[in-house]
């Protein structure tokens, strides 16, 4: 059944670019996944600025693509020829200046830098709008503010899933989600906010520009609109073996926000989900708009044009992650081979041995800047006192206490300043690969039960599949949340766990030696330098 499905091109595609691995996942017309494929990357810190070279970008597509036709080929014994849809995401934001022969005029800046603070002031204070540094507008008015050559010359200006689609289909065009965080969307009319785009183009006008705004951005499409088709040049490029052929149907590209809200089926309001892994944000749908601006909170929609909340934060994992590498290379030297997959989730059962408060541990896993507790440059640091009960299970702990440390300061201000209520939170991501434990301290951190789906494991390229999906099968009138209640999640619930009253008091207790420490953060900031 499934072979004839791939063969008749009835299954969809999904591809998300995440920070540290491009993943791809075939979907079958039940939404489960028949197929996946992966590759592995890193972002490059050079002339300090974080960027992907775009080699980089399109040696991991045509790897990624290559594994999961392979994967098609064992499992199946045919070719991957047809596809009945596909749609491509990436981590959000960024800036990617390109000019009118369409060369990229400035190394890609990812989501990760936080240069752009002058920027992001400004903006703010202009639009009475919260505008955080890794948007796209705000990266373009840096630039302004910089007096930057490049800037003169941009013909066009997206994000790297806006990039990979337009090079693919040549549509310049990106799903409202991932629109909203290169410049803010006005609800209604589900597209650039026009009374900001006025504000933005009457600041700049001394300088001349021979571009105005809108005419720079990507074309803006809700979930749903059809966003072009893969030319012969896009299959080759996505498939230089030549098999995959051209005209399938691509969905407008998203951000991995958009893609994890899809996959957790938290796109109704009420509904929100924790994305964590190499960074770590919380979605949650409003119901009305917030009461002022808040510097830690970012406003963004759904992929079907919703009001979202976001906490955003860039670092989670990727610091304990260097741990793990460090216990893999301990054990190697007494001759030990242990898995990185075994390692974590040994280490991470572990943490649950430990204290409720961490014994007293104190850590911070800023790789990279923290806007939200004003650090701009990240250096992880690990502390404790003389007295502090320093053993493994604390270690461990005090390390996935850490990874939640940062958005605990933002989704705090939307339940007790903003009185916003949510109904349901689900993890997906890295963070809960681990049966129940990092499910469990998220919990405690955030005072809600957390349910985490059998799926979330596909995480955000299934998420896009699932959105291509809606492209291609959605009936008359259907929303994208009736499709995905309905059709994709009809009785998965997941497994729930229930904040435990001991767990949430040592969370609190962590949080108020987290706040009290991040003068250490800030004096190594400034004193151990790059």
């Amino acid at each position: 059944m499934i072979k004839k499905a791939i063969d008749q091109g009835r299954t969809v595609l999904g591809i998300e670019f995440g920070s540290t691995r491009i993943k791809a996942v075939l979907i079958g017309e039940d939404s489960t996944s028949v197929a996946q494929g992966a590759y592995n990357w890193e972002n490059r810190y050079e002339d300090g600025i974080w960027t992907y070279h775009l080699e980089d970008i399109w040696t991991g597509l045509q790897e990624c693509y290559q594994q999961l036709a392979s994967d098609v080929k064992r499992q199946y014994h045919t070719d991957l020829k047809k596809i009945g849809a596909i749609g491509f995401s990436a981590m959000m934001h960024g800036y990617m200046a390109f000019d009118r022969q369409g060369e990229l005029l400035v190394p890609f800046r990812t989501w990760r830098n936080t240069i752009t603070e002058q920027a992001s002031k400004e903006l703010t204070e202009l639009f009475q709008y919260h505008i955080p540094q890794r948007w796209s507008i705000a990266h373009l008015y840096q630039a302004i503010l910089n007096r930057e050559e490049h800037v003169g010359k941009i013909s066009f200006l997206s994000t790297l899933a806006g990039y990979v689609h337009w090079k693919l289909t040549g549509k310049k065009v990106l799903g409202i989600g991932e629109a909203s965080g290169m410049f803010p969307i006005d609800i209604q009319t589900k597209n650039y906010n026009k009374r900001m785009i006025q504000q933005f183009d009457e600041k700049i006008a001394k300088e001349q520009f021979s571009w105005k705004l809108e005419e720079i951005l990507p074309h803006v499409l809700v979930a749903g609109e059809p966003a072009g088709v893969l030319t012969e040049e896009g299959a080759r490029l996505l498939d230089p073996s030549g098999k995959l052929q051209a005209g399938i149907p691509l969905c407008p590209p998203e951000g991995d926000a958009g893609t994890g809200m899809t996959a957790t089926n938290s796109v109704a309001k009420r509904t929100g989900n924790v994305s964590a892994g190499t960074s770590v944000f919380a979605m949650i749908v409003l119901e009305k708009a917030l009461k002022k601006v808040h510097s830690e909170i970012d406003l963004v929609t759904t992929p079907d044009g919703n009001l979202v909340a976001m906490v955003h934060c860039n670092n989670c994992t990727s610091d304990l992650n260097d741990w793990i590498k460090i216990f893999e290379e301990a054990a190697a030297c007494f001759g030990v081979q242990v898995s990185q997959n075994q390692l974590f989730s040994v280490l991470y059962q572990k943490a649950l041995e430990g204290d409720a408060d961490c014994g007293g541990l104190l850590a911070y896993n800023y790789l990279s800047g923290e806007h939200i507790t004003n650090i701009e440059k990240g250096r992880p640091l690990f502390v404790r006192t003389p007295k502090s009960n320093f053993n493994l299970a604390n270690f461990m702990r005090v390390h996935l206490f850490t990874a939640l440390g940062a958005l605990k300061t933002g989704l705090d201000i939307l339940s007790q300043e903003e009185g916003v209520e949510v109904d349901q939170i689900f993890g997906h991501g890295g963070f809960f690969k681990t049966q129940g434990v990092g499910q469990r301290i998220l919990a405690a951190a955030i005072h809600t039960p957390v349910s985490v789906l059998e799926t979330a494991g596909e995480g955000g390229a299934w998420g896009i599949a699932l959105l291509a999906s809606f492209m291609l099968y959605k009936k008359e009138n259907e929303t994208l949340d009736c499709f995905l209640t309905n059709r994709v999640f009809q009785g998965k619930t997941g497994s729930q766990i229930q904040p435990d009253p001991k767990e949430i008091a040592g969370f609190d207790a962590f949080m108020k030696r987290y706040q009290a420490g991040l003068v250490l953060e800030s004096a190594a900031e400034n004193c151990l330098l790059d």
